[in-house]
């Protein structure tokens, strides 16, 4: 075979063994406003429960933006020991946590497989290589901001104090993939990400795209945020991109009296994995990722772009090989600010054509507020829940919606036969992330 026709050859290997390569979801986890499980957090969801309250966290702080989406009843000596605990941020624990309940989830914990092999008859597991093998790509907007503002408060008190040697470490962005590496065990790809909102979402793309490239995977993918802190309220604050509404209903994405998006925290993980494997091994199959897209508006530092979002949503569609009227639902970005609930819209409309007031529309953001990168991962992950339970979550707190905003928001859960389904998540920089998941096939 001469080299030409061998280059020929290797390419249309690599393109076939590409496009046929199926990856799939088989195991969440998460930590939410809504529930310390993502079990509880997508029962909360679908009933439309709120988990958005008066900051009580921060007791001697004046400020003008009094609500927050803070996680409730989460005990991290549930998955980590004291050490840990104190040598690790707040984003940390919640990611390392939501990752281990992923695992469990996807039977890849050494007692979910000696449960799945008790249950068949067989022996007992040894050694885990697909497991030590795998991967983690875990995105953070702020890191570990709340533990660098309570150093340099408590140094602001006590000039002399010493401060922790592990406030460095335990604060970088890639300290939740890291540490979730070393807990499970995982000695592959390690990835942490900051790509500003869109993190989460980001992070479960590049798992698709890194597999569908031939890593073998497991890969745990997911969003990490912790920012209930003096600085972050006070920062995202002025930027005039907060609620000021003082009650639950503050986040109310495509409301024609929205006026910004609620602070919340949080971290989801997903196990993504390749079909075949997860077949193999039993493993249960929440949706097939098919699509994503990842473009930057290259515009402004914080004003969105439709144009820029709708060329996410082309790409992923296109990757999915999806045309638009194959969507049945849209998990949207949401936040309830004016302007990125009006770019969003404008960017659907633009994607979707005609088709748009046919496609059924839901912002988990008026229910969780925005929890930064763990947002995207968790909408994901609730996509793939309702395409797996044939439910979409409703859009709270939509007295009127925004008469130039002419989309078909979902109001009350409802059932749907959902086949494919699109994610959206924007971020500062004008940083785009949309993901397509369809319902498995065979």
């Amino acid at each position: 075979m001469q080299a030409e026709e061998l280059r020929t050859f290797v390419n249309l290997y690599a393109t076939i063994w590409f496009t046929m390569s199926r990856i799939v979801i088989t195991g969440i986890g998460s930590v939410t406003p809504l529930g310390s499980t993502f079990v509880d957090s997508w029962t909360a969801a679908r009933a439309g429960r709120t988990g958005i309250h008066p900051v009580s966290r921060i007791t001697d702080f004046e400020t003008s933006w009094v609500v927050c989406g803070e996680v409730k009843g989460f005990d991290p000596f549930n998955y980590l020991g004291d050490r840990e605990v104190r040598r690790l941020d707040l984003f940390a624990q919640y990611a390392v946590s939501a990752a281990i309940m992923a695992a469990g989830d996807a039977g890849l914990t050494r007692q979910a497989k000696d449960e799945w092999l008790r249950a068949k008859g067989e022996q007992k597991c040894g050694p885990d290589d697909y497991l030590s093998s795998g991967g983690v790509i875990i995105g953070s907007s702020r890191g570990g901001i709340a533990m660098i503002e309570h150093a340099l408060l408590k140094s602001a008190r006590m000039p002399k104090s010493r401060i922790s040697p592990y406030l460095m470490p335990a604060t970088t962005v890639s300290m939740a993939a890291s540490y979730t590496a070393q807990k499970l065990g995982i000695e592959g790809h390690c990835l942490g990400i900051s790509n500003a909102c869109a993190s989460g979402t980001n992070a479960i793309g590049e798992a698709f795209r890194l597999i569908r490239s031939g890593y073998e995977g497991p890969v745990f993918a997911g969003g990490a945020d912790a920012p209930i802190c003096r600085i972050c309220i006070q920062g995202y604050g002025v930027t005039g991109a907060l609620s000021r509404r003082p009650d639950q209903t503050a986040s109310r994405p495509f409301d024609k009296d929205r006026d910004g998006f609620v602070l919340s925290e949080g971290a989801c993980v997903v196990v993504v994995e390749r079909y075949e494997t997860a077949i193999k091994r039993g493993a249960r199959i929440y949706a097939e990722i098919s699509g994503y897209g990842s473009t930057a508006d290259a515009f402004h530092q914080t004003r969105p772009q439709p144009a820029g979002e709708a060329r996410a949503m082309r790409s992923a569609l296109a990757l999915a090989k999806k045309k638009p009227q194959e969507i049945d639902f849209i998990s949207a970005h949401g936040t309830s600010t004016p302007r990125g609930d009006s770019a969003e819209a404008q960017a659907i409309q633009q994607v979707f054509g005609d088709h748009t007031p046919f496609i059924p529309v839901s912002a988990m953001k008026s229910m969780t507020g925005h929890m930064l990168a763990a947002s995207g991962a968790f909408e994901t992950a609730s996509a793939a829940m309702a395409i797996d339970q044939g439910l979409i979550f409703p859009t709270i707190n939509l007295s009127a919606q925004d008469e130039n905003i002419p989309l078909r928001v979902v109001r009350k859960a409802t059932r749907a036969d959902i086949r494919t389904a699109l994610i959206n998540s924007f971020g500062f920089g004008g940083v785009n992330a949309v993901l397509v998941l369809q319902k498995r096939q065979g």
